[in-house]
C-alpha cells in the first residue's frame, strides 16, 4: 500500500475516533441533563406539595384580595420589604420566579412544565398579578420569569383545556357508578353555589 493510501486510511481512522468521541460526549451530556432535570422537577413537586407551600398558596388565594381592597394592605404589598405577616406572598412569587427561570433557560423542559403545572402557575399568576403591578411601580421587571412562565402556561391551557391525554390513544371506558358519582358531585357543587371544579382549583 502506498504512503498516500496509508495517509488516507489514517485520516479516516482519526475522523472515526473523533466522531465516536463526539457522539459519546453528546450521549453523556444528554444523560446528565436528563438527570439534572429529574432532580429539579422532583424538588419542584415536593415543594408544591409541601404543607408550608400549600398554606402559602392558600394565604395568597384568600388574603391578597383583602389586602388589595384596603389602603393599608396595599401599602404593605408595596413596601420595600414585605412585613412578616405577608411573607407568604413573596415566597410564592419567588418560587414561581425560579421555576420560570429554570424553564426559560432549558433546565426544565417547557412542554413538561406546562403538562404538569400550567393550571397552578396561571391561577397563581392571576391571583398575584395586582401585587406584581403594585411592586413594579418601584421595581420594574420584577418577577419577569414568573410572568414568562404564566404566559406559556396560559397558551398551554388554551390549547389543551387541561387535558393532556395522548392523541390517538383510546380513553378508558368509564362505568356507570363513576359517572353517577361525578354527576352527584356536580349537583352538590351547584346546590352549594360553588364554582365548577377544574384543573385550576387549589388542592
Amino acid at each position: 500500500m502506498s504512503l498516500e493510501a496509508w495517509s488516507t486510511v489514517a485520516s479516516f481512522g482519526t475522523f472515526v475516533v473523533i466522531a465516536a468521541t463526539a457522539i459519546a460526549a453528546l450521549i453523556q451530556l444528554r444523560h446528565t441533563r436528563s438527570a439534572n432535570q429529574i432532580a429539579v422537577v422532583t424538588e419542584i413537586r415536593q415543594t408544591l406539595e409541601s404543607e408550608k407551600f400549600t398554606r402559602a398558596r392558600r394565604f395568597v388565594a384568600e388574603e391578597v384580595p383583602k389586602l388589595i381592597a384596603d389602603p393599608a394592605g396595599r401599602s404593605k404589598l408595596g413596601a420595600d420589604v414585605f412585613p412578616p405577616e405577608i411573607e407568604a406572598v413573596r415566597d410564592v412569587a419567588n418560587f414561581f420566579e425560579v421555576m420560570g427561570a429554570f424553564v426559560k433557560f432549558g433546565i426544565v423542559d417547557r412542554a413538561l412544565a406546562c403538562d404538569l403545572w400550567d393550571g397552578v402557575v396561571f391561577k397563581t399568576w392571576k391571583q398575584l398579578e395586582p401585587v406584581v403591578m403594585i411592586r413594579r411601580q418601584t421595581a420594574r421587571g420584577l418577577w419577569a420569569s414568573f410572568e414568562y412562565l404564566a404566559v406559556i402556561c396560559e397558551k398551554s391551557l388554551s390549547k389543551s383545556q387541561g387535558d393532556y391525554y395522548p392523541r390517538g390513544m383510546r380513553r378508558m371506558s368509564i362505568d356507570k357508578r363513576s359517572l353517577e358519582a361525578a354527576a352527584a358531585f356536580a349537583k352538590d357543587q351547584a346546590d352549594a353555589g360553588q364554582p365548577r371544579t377544574h384543573s385550576l382549583v387549589l388542592p
